[in-house]
């Protein structure tokens, strides 16, 4: 887990009022002794982000219904000013999001115990959520499902996933679509994608793409602030697989990862 560190300068003196046990004058606090150590800081960053979701879940609800028409018409210039609230929104509360699950380990979604799920509730769900921004931005969604609907797996994780890849996607695509698929390539092994059509990934990143709190080039990540990826690889590990890439410049991105999941006998 990467960790927020402070530092500060030890003040120097040659001061004739120094006590002997450490070259202070007498009466001067050491700045340090007010600083918290790395732990809380990084408790204090993750509560903070957990504070902010609950404003910006409500933005987004709210902006969602104005620009659905569902407090009274709007007009065209209206809407799409709705539609940039919701994606700023939406990022802000993807990178909250981001935070407290890092301070947690990156990887807590999928630690608890598999559970049945519909694959095709997930994908739709994924969708509902990033479908103003990409109507904002004028790019159509796509999603695919071959795969049989009902399996035993980590469904908060691989949502969580598929909702940073998508988001990620539709952020550096200015023109085509973002497609998300699952599909069956075996009895209980599925691939799950995220594709875009957006400029590709700089090569010079290729390096540090997945390391957190790295400051480069823009070309392609999650924010200044590097964690979505991050997120989204420990994820995946998490769940047994690995984040794989396929990148190339004027055909766009693609993530993709493998997943064991068993067709769910008893589904809820």
């Amino acid at each position: 887990m990467p960790k927020l560190r402070m530092k500060t300068k030890a003040p120097r003196s040659s001061s004739p009022h120094q006590d002997q046990s450490g070259g202070k004058e007498q009466g001067d606090a050491d700045p340090r002794a007010t600083l918290p150590s790395e732990l809380e800081a990084l408790e204090l960053v993750s509560e903070i982000a957990h504070d902010l979701r609950s404003p910006l879940t409500s933005i987004l609800t709210l902006a969602e219904a104005l620009r659905d028409g569902h407090s009274g018409a709007v007009n065209e210039v209206q809407r799409r000013q709705l539609g940039l609230i919701y994606s700023a929104a939406l990022a802000l509360s993807s990178t909250a999001s981001d935070v407290v699950e890092l301070a947690h380990g990156g990887d807590r979604l999928a630690k608890r115990e598999p559970s049945p799920f519909s694959i095709r509730d997930i994908l739709e769900s994924v969708l509902h959520i990033v479908r103003p921004m990409a109507e904002e931005k004028g790019l159509e969604l796509r999603f695919t499902s071959e795969a049989t609907d009902r399996r035993l797996g980590y469904p908060l994780a691989l949502s969580r996933v598929l909702l940073n890849l998508t988001t990620n996607a539709l952020k550096f695509t200015d023109q085509g679509c973002v497609e998300i698929a699952a599909t069956s390539t075996g009895r209980t092994e599925l691939e799950f994608s995220v594709r875009d059509t957006g400029r590709g990934v700089n090569p010079k990143a290729m390096t540090t793409l997945y390391q957190p709190f790295r400051r480069e080039d823009r070309g392609y990540t999650f924010s200044g602030t590097g964690l979505g990826l991050t997120i989204c690889r420990r994820l995946v590990e998490a769940m047994g697989s690995r984040l794989e890439l396929e990148t190339q410049q004027g055909w766009g991105t693609r993530f993709w990862f493998r997943l064991v999941l068993p067709p769910a006998s008893h589904f809820v």
